[in-house]
């Protein structure tokens, strides 16, 4: 059993991607969903969700596989398809949030509007005119949706990472260092899907790299990766894990609130994970979502929490709530943090168990929470401290990270990046 206590840094590569081919197949729990009495819940559970899956023809499946001898190909085949079919199947939903309906429900709020003396000024015009971050003219480099932060604004990146670090740490998570390079099948066992036309996972090219692997879209795959095939004594739980790494989403988006670094390709999270017993994970994302709030308050931004509803949960939540920044240049919320209670579903798929005090061995529940995703912390920064000269006042809870500057101003010149054609 992997011990983490004697040391708070951890790398991930002290564990070689070729191992996780050796996963044994996941645990699903078979009686529960393979059971008639449960399949009116579980259909009307997945079409809330709007969610993949067909739990029918999951039984269907189930029944021909009991007429079957299990040694012949028939056999095989039919568990090959079964096992393909189950894994689609959603999470649950927890009972509240499939009485919200289509909309989410507003929890709280936290800090009151900032009320300007002036007319506000969007990030991209603030930080255009202050030579702070280019989203222009960057065929060259890594094309739509790319960027570069520049300045004392990338001074302000770094210094949202350390103090959510630092806050973290204080709160008794352990820093790991992960890898940005998944094997799909740990990506595909945290709830993400790889293919189709309408997935957000980048693909690395099987015939040139080798292995079947993929950019990772968060931490949280890299964390829950690196915990597969762990048992754990319950003393030694909750687990609570944070790292910080580039994050790759192929997602693509037309719709004007969105442009800008609101939505990109690639960027830097702060992640949160957490490992707990099951009868304590609802509470444990109610401790997570606690400290999202006094985070983002100490920052000064006016935040609204809301509790999603179904159709808006990835396949492996069980309850997800979402933070939402007011930018006011944009005059519009803006998600900047979420955090979700996966129960049983990650760890049935990686196989993470506990042992109880009593001997009994079961499932843990898996958590996650965005302490800090930096594009659009930066956008509701910018646009919540601007002045009417259009500079940026940072939160004085930062300025330690920045050697005491409390003012963002005007950047020296850059040069422009120009298109250059290539010869044939």
């Amino acid at each position: 059993m992997r011990k983490f206590a004697k040391n708070r840094y951890f790398n991930f590569f002290s564990r070689p991607i070729s191992s996780w081919k050796n996963l044994k197949e996941p645990q699903l729990d078979t009686g529960f969903l393979c059971n008639p009495k449960n399949l009116a819940l579980i259909t009307d559970n997945i079409l809330k969700r709007k969610g993949v899956g067909d739990i029918q023809l999951v039984n269907e499946l189930n029944k021909e596989l009991a007429k079957v001898h299990e040694d012949s190909h028939v056999y095989r085949d039919f568990r090959n398809k079964f096992n393909e079919e189950l894994l689609k199947i959603p999470n649950l939903t927890h009972p509240a949030v499939l009485e919200y309906g289509e909309h989410p429900k507003l929890l709280k709020t936290i800090n009151d509007k900032k009320q300007f003396p002036f007319k506000q000024r969007e990030f991209h015009e603030i930080t255009k005119r202050l030579n702070l971050v280019r989203t222009e003219q960057l065929g060259n480099v890594s094309g739509n949706r790319s960027y570069y932060i520049l300045g004392e604004m990338a001074e302000l990146e770094h210094a949202l990472l350390n103090y959510f670090m630092k806050n973290l740490m204080q709160n008794g998570f352990e820093f790991i260092s992960v890898p940005d390079i998944l094997p799909r099948d740990v990506i595909e066992k945290c709830g993400m899907n790889t293919k189709g036309e309408r997935n957000q996972v980048y693909t690395l090219e099987p015939k040139l790299h080798g292995p079947d692997l993929c950019l990772s879209g968060t931490s949280e795959m890299s964390l829950a990766g690196y915990l597969a095939g762990e048992t754990f004594q319950e003393n030694e739980l909750p687990k609570k894990l944070a790292a910080v790494s580039r994050c790759y989403r192929a997602e693509t988006s037309s719709v004007a609130e969105e442009r800008g670094i609101f939505r990109v390709h690639e960027f830097t999270k702060v992640e949160m994970f957490m490992v707990s017993t099951p009868d304590a994970s609802d509470s444990a994302l109610e401790d997570i979502r606690i400290l999202q709030e006094e985070n983002f308050k100490s920052l000064g931004l006016h935040c609204q929490v809301l509790d999603m509803p179904a159709h808006e949960l990835g396949a492996q939540a069980y309850r997800k709530y979402d933070i939402e920044a007011w930018m006011s240049g944009r005059k519009m919320y803006g998600e900047i943090s979420s955090c979700s209670n996966c129960t049983d579903y990650q760890s049935r798929r990686l196989n993470i168990k506990y042992e109880s005090k009593e001997g009994l061995t079961d499932f843990v529940h898996t958590l996650n929470g965005t302490a800090c995703a930096i594009p659009r912390l930066l956008i509701a920064l910018t646009e919540h401290g601007q002045d009417d000269n259009g500079f940026i006042h940072v939160p004085e809870v930062l300025q330690e990270y920045m050697d005491g500057k409390a003012v963002i101003g005007r950047q020296k010149k850059i040069p422009e990046l120009k298109l250059v054609k290539n010869k044939k």
